[in-house]
C-alpha cells in the first residue's frame, strides 16, 4: 500500500511536466474505466461486452441529475449507484439462469446496443427527466460540473481537475486492491479459476459474481461521470460498439488478471489514439487493430504480465553457494 501511494503521489507530481492536465484528466478516467471491466473479467472470470453501457449510464446519470438539481455532490452519487443497480439485476438474472462465458457476452453486448439505440432516438420534446432533456444523437450540454460540495458556484476545473480525478483513481485502486487480498477476492478468484469446484465447496457462486459485476459497474460509472465532467456534454456515442471494443483491447493489452495492466493499458492506447488522431493520413482504427493482433501473437498475456516475467528473469536469481555431493563430504571425511 506504502509504495502504491508513493509512487502514485510521483506519477501525479511529473506526469503534468510532460503531458497538458487535460489531455493526462483522460488518460486517468480512461484508466479507472478500464481497470473496471480488468476487475470483472481478469479477477472475476467475467467477460463482459457491454462496459460501456455501465460507463454510459453514470454519465447521463450525472447529466440528467446534475441538470435537475443544480449541484455535482448528489449526482456523482448517483452516477455511482445507478449503474451498480442495473449491473446487479442485470447479473442475478445472467448469473442465475447459469449462463456460459458467451451467452454472457452476447447479453451485455446487446444490452449495449440497446441502450445505445435508446439515448440515440430520444430527440423528440417527449424524452424529458425533470428538466433534463435527453437530446437524442445531440446529446445533453449544459449541466452542472464538478464543485466544491455544498457550493455550486465553486467549480472544480483545469488543473485541480486532473488531482481530483487522480486521486479517485489512486483510491479506486487500493480499494480494489484490498477487496482482492480480502476472501472475497480469493474466492472470486477460485471461482474463475474452477467455478464447478468453488460451488461444490459450498459457495454461493451466483450471488458472489453479481456483486463483483456490480462493483465493476460501480467504478465504470464514476469513470462515466468524471468523463462527463470533463467533456462537459454527454453523448449516445458513450454506448458505442467502438468504445465497448476499446475497454476490452485495454485490458487484453495491459495484462488480464493484474491490477495495474488494464490501467497502463487504458491510459497508453487512449494517448496513442490521441497523438495518432493529430495525423490526419493516419487511421486509428487499423493502428489500433494491429497492435492488438501484435500483443495477440507474441504477448498473449499482456505488457504488465510480460515485464513482471522478464525481471523475474533478469534480477530474480540469487547466487546459491554450489553444495558439496554426499562423495565428495565422504572424501574429505
Amino acid at each position: 500500500m506504502l509504495i502504491t501511494l508513493v509512487v502514485s503521489a510521483f506519477l501525479i507530481w511529473v506526469m503534468p511536466m510532460l503531458i497538458a492536465t487535460y489531455t493526462l484528466t483522460v488518460l486517468v478516467i480512461y484508466g479507472m474505466l478500464g481497470l473496471s471491466l480488468g476487475l470483472i473479467w481478469g479477477f472475476g472470470g467475467i467477460l463482459c461486452f457491454g462496459q460501456a453501457a455501465f460507463f454510459g449510464l453514470g454519465a447521463y446519470t450525472y447529466a440528467i441529475a446534475a441538470v435537475n438539481i443544480g449541484e455535482s455532490t448528489v449526482p456523482m452519487v448517483l452516477a455511482v449507484l445507478v449503474p451498480a443497480i442495473f449491473a446487479a439485476l442485470l447479473g442475478a438474472m445472467m448469473f442465475y439462469g447459469r449462463l456460459t462465458d458467451v451467452y454472457l457476452g452476447v447479453i451485455t453486448l446487446v444490452v449495449t446496443l440497446i441502450l445505445f439505440k435508446f439515448v440515440n432516438s430520444s430527440a423528440g420534446p417527449q424524452f424529458v427527466i425533470g428538466k433534463a432533456r435527453m437530446g437524442g444523437f445531440n446529446g445533453i450540454p449544459g449541466f452542472q460540473t464538478l464543485n466544491v460540495p455544498g457550493n455550486p458556484d465553486a467549480y472544480v476545473w483545469g488543473d485541480p481537475y486532473f488531482y481530483v480525478c487522480a486521486v479517485a483513481l489512486v483510491i479506486v485502486f487500493l480499494l480494489v486492491t484490498c477487496l482482492l487480498r480480502s476472501s472475497f477476492g480469493r474466492i472470486a478468484i477460485g471461482i474463475r479459476e474452477n467455478e464447478t469446484r468453488m460451488a461444490l465447496m459450498g459457495y454461493d457462486v451466483a450471488v458472489r459474481k453479481t456483486i463483483l459485476f456490480a462493483i465493476g459497474a460501480a467504478i465504470a460509472g464514476l469513470a462515466g461521470a468524471l468523463f462527463a465532467n470533463w467533456a462537459e456534454i454527454v453523448t449516445p456515442g458513450l454506448f458505442s460498439l467502438g468504445q465497448s471494443a476499446e475497454i476490452i483491447i485495454w485490458c487484453i493489452v495491459g495484462g488480464l488478471g493484474t491490477r495495474f495492466g488494464p490501467i497502463l493499458g487504458a491510459a497508453g492506447l487512449a494517448y496513442l489514439k490521441f497523438v495518432l488522431g493529430q495525423q490526419s493520413m493516419i487511421d486509428n482504427t487499423l493502428i489500433t487493430g494491429l497492435i492488438l493482433v501484435m500483443f495477440v501473437l507474441f504477448l498473449p498475456k499482456g505488457l504488465v504480465p510480460a515485464v513482471a516475467a522478464l525481471w523475474r528473469i533478469s534480477f530474480g536469481r540469487t547466487r546459491r553457494k554450489p553444495q558439496r555431493t554426499g562423495r565428495r563430504r565422504a572424501r574429505h571425511g
